[in-house]
C-alpha cells in the first residue's frame, strides 16, 4: 500500500463528517507575519505575558537549567523568546532547533547563529511528535533541556499532548528537564478576545490557511464564501476556530471534490487552556515532577520547568 501524500491527508481531512485542516497551514509566509502581527495586539496576551514572565524570572531559570546544557527547542524558533533565553543561558554546549519544515528550519537556525556566532545550532529536520535522533554537539552537554515556548501544546488534544509529552521525556533522555509554556484557564472573555480581535487579523489569519492550501496544493477555495469564527468550549476547557461557509460549493484538488454545504464548517485550530494541577498531572503521567512554576501576576500564563522523575 503507497503512503498518502499530504495532499491526500488533507483531503481526508475534508472528507470527514466534522471537515478539519491541520493548523500547521497557518505558516506560509504571509501566515507567518499575520500571526507575527497577532502576538503585538492588545487582545492577545500569550506573547508579551510569556515574554515578560521570562524576564522576571530569568536569574532562576538560568540556575535550574545550568551550565554546558544541551537547549532542544521543539518547533524552530528565532522569537524574542527564544533569543532572550539564548541570551541568557550560561555556555550553552549547544542549541538544536526542531522542525518538519526544513526551509523555515534552515532559515530560522540561521537566523540564530548570526546572532549568536559563539553557539553551536545543530538544525534537525524532523516530526517532533515522534521521537528522532538527537546530533552530537562538539562538547557533549550535561544534560538535554526540552524548550516548548508559547501555547502550542494547548493545539494538541489531550491524548496528542500526552504522546508529545512522552517524546518530550525521551528525548530530554536522563537528568533531562523541560522548559515548556502552558496557558491557564481564565475569565472566558479574555480568551475569546484573543482569538476573536477587533482589528480582524486573527480572522485574516484563519481565511490565510485557505489561500495556502490553493497555491501550494491547487485547491480551489473561494476565500469570499468563508468567515472566521472561535468559540471557547468550556467543557473541553479549549478554543475552537473554524471557518464557516457561507455557501454551497464544490472545492477541487487533484481529482478530488469536496463537497462543502452553506453554513458547514471546517476546523482549523484547537487552544486548549489548563490548570496548573490538570496540566502537572499529565506531565507526570509522562514521567516528569514539577520543579518550578512560574505565572504572571494576573495568572493568565505559565511558564513550567520539569525534571524526569
Amino acid at each position: 500500500m503507497s503512503t498518502p501524500t499530504e495532499l491526500d491527508t488533507i483531503i481526508d481531512g475534508l472528507l470527514r463528517r466534522e471537515k478539519m485542516i491541520s493548523p500547521k497551514y497557518f505558516y506560509d509566509e504571509h501566515g507567518s507575519q499575520l500571526f507575527d502581527q497577532i502576538t503585538h495586539l492588545p487582545e492577545y496576551y500569550p506573547t508579551e505575558t510569556e515574554l515578560g514572565i521570562l524576564q522576571d524570572n530569568m536569574d532562576e531559570i538560568v540556575e535550574l537549567v545550568g551550565e554546558h546544557a544541551s537547549l532542544i527547542e521543539f518547533g524552530s524558533g528565532s522569537s524574542r523568546k527564544t533569543r532572550a533565553l539564548l541570551g541568557s543561558l550560561n555556555d550553552l554546549a549547544a542549541y538544536v532547533p526542531v522542525d518538519i519544515s526544513e526551509d523555515h528550519l534552515l532559515e530560522s537556525g540561521a537566523r540564530v547563529q548570526r546572532e549568536f556566532p559563539d553557539l553551536e545550532v545543530l538544525p534537525v529536520v524532523a516530526d517532533f511528535t515522534r521521537t528522532f535522533s538527537l546530533p552530537n554537539p562538539k562538547f557533549t552537554p550535561l544534560k538535554n533541556v526540552v524548550y516548548f515556548p508559547g501555547s502550542t501544546i494547548g493545539n494538541f488534544t489531550h491524548d496528542a499532548a500526552q504522546d508529545l509529552l512522552n517524546v518530550m521525556y525521551q528525548e530530554a533522555g536522563e537528568n533531562g528537564a523541560l522548559l515548556i509554556g502552558v496557558d491557564l484557564r481564565k475569565d472566558i472573555a479574555i480568551i475569546e478576545r484573543a482569538y476573536d480581535d477587533s482589528a480582524g487579523i486573527t480572522a485574516a489569519f484563519n481565511l490565510n490557511m485557505l489561500r495556502h492550501l490553493n497555491e501550494e496544493f491547487g485547491f480551489d477555495f473561494d476565500l469570499s464564501c468563508y468567515t472566521h469564527n472561535s468559540h471557547y468550549n468550556e467543557a473541553e476547557g479549549r478554543i475552537e476556530m473554524r471557518l464557516i461557509s457561507s455557501c454551497d460549493q464544490i472545492v477541487t484538488a487533484g481529482d478530488a471534490e469536496i463537497l462543502i454545504g452553506e453554513g458547514e464548517a471546517i476546523l482549523t485550530e484547537y487552544s486548549h487552556k489548563y490548570t496548573l494541577d490538570g496540566f502537572q498531572e499529565m506531565a507526570s503521567s509522562a514521567g516528569f515532577a514539577v520543579e518550578r512554576v512560574w505565572t504572571d501576576a494576573d495568572a493568565l500564563f505559565s511558564v513550567q520547568y520539569f525534571v524526569r522523575a
